[in-house]
């Protein structure tokens, strides 16, 4: 993974841009100092894995509209109002 300046990211972005369709990441640096990562979309970052996968705990339901209710209507319903 490349690091890149802020300078040189405003001065070299289409240049940046090519590098990232092809699939470079970089490093984005703000007076030395690391302020973010710049990876090609669609790619996922190979440091950002899930650790475990998603389960659905519990869980809601949502109250059945009428037809010709107003959202305003719904809202109160919903939060006690009437």
């Amino acid at each position: 993974m490349r690091t890149i300046s802020q300078r040189e990211f405003r001065n070299k972005s289409a240049e940046v841009l090519r590098d990232l369709e092809r699939g470079d990441s970089f490093i984005l640096t703000n007076n030395g100092r690391p302020v973010g990562k710049l990876t090609p979309a669609g790619l996922p970052d190979p440091e950002l894995r899930p650790s475990r996968p998603a389960v659905r705990r519990g869980g809601f339901t949502v109250p059945a509209r009428k037809p010709k209710e107003s959202t305003a209507t719904a809202l109160g319903d919903l939060r006690g109002e009437r």
